[in-house]
């Protein structure tokens, strides 16, 4: 598992990218409860998830209603397979509107580029 802790801050929402293998719903419900151990994610407003996997598409917007199917539609343009990326959301106490999504975006895309770097 990697994280990217803190890598986007907007109007006191602060933002993160974990991810790691995921072949199927077992691993992601594993990824997350791993991820959770940490308290700081535990508590965390909101922890969306997506991963492709042989068993086909796996998603949860965990209250970010329509987060997850970005992440998913952003793993399935660049080809990922068989890796869970959850992006955490502390919400800062000011709604961010659309903006939320753009955060999304940006999360997985650092997220990837750290992917790529590491293989």
């Amino acid at each position: 598992m990697q994280t990217l802790d803190n890598i986007i801050s907007d109007r006191g929402s602060r933002y993160a990218v974990s991810f790691g293998p995921c072949r199927d719903a077992a691993e992601a419900k594993a990824f997350l409860s791993t991820l959770k151990k940490d308290r700081k994610f535990a508590k965390a407003t909101h922890n969306t998830w997506a991963a492709w996997t042989d068993e086909g598409p796996l998603r949860n917007d965990d209250g970010e209603r329509g987060a997850a199917a970005i992440i998913l539609r952003m793993l399935e343009r660049e080809g990922v397979r068989d890796q869970i990326f959850v992006v955490t959301r502390w919400y800062g106490g000011k709604h961010l509107g659309g903006d939320r999504f753009r955060h999304v975006q940006e999360a997985v895309r650092q997220g990837l580029a750290a992917l790529r770097a590491a293989q």
